[in-house]
């Protein structure tokens, strides 16, 4: 059995796609259905990384097909059959107090600890902003 570090290293490229196909359906897969839905060029491409995630402790054989063994979620939270960054609840979250911020707790004189709050709020949002986006276009878990 991997650590959680070894299982972070397992989860890349087409073994990641592999895992997260895994993850949307939550039904046993066998190797040709995974090869035709990510287009895989053959059922020896397929098997080589469902090992891979076998050995992990990710996945478990039944019969012909794999099914989950253990959800691994380090960066993202899974509702329903969506995989979503946690960065993404931080974002809106900094969006919403910087539109209150903007609206509601203006103070008529502006003062300088008014535009120092909002320009705070302003890189908390562009902070998270980024992590959201990395994590989704670096395809992690």
């Amino acid at each position: 059995m991997l650590t959680k570090g070894d299982t972070a290293d397992v989860l890349r490229g087409t073994t990641l796609d592999v895992y997260r196909l895994m993850l949307k359906t939550r039904k046993p897969l066998g190797i040709r259905e995974i090869q035709r839905v990510l287009k895989l060029s053959s059922p020896s491409v397929a098997q080589y990384h469902l090992a891979k995630l076998e050995y992990a402790g990710l996945l478990k054989k039944e019969g012909n097909n794999y099914i989950l063994d253990k959800i691994f979620l380090e960066n993202c939270i899974k509702i329903s059959h969506l995989i979503i960054p946690k960065y993404l609840f931080y974002t809106i979250f900094a969006l919403v107090a910087f539109f209150m911020e903007l609206t509601f707790l203006r103070s008529d004189p502006m003062t300088r600890e008014f535009f120092f709050t909002i320009i705070i709020t302003l890189i908390f949002f562009l902070i998270f902003c980024y992590e959201t986006a990395k994590i989704w276009l670096k395809g992690s878990l």
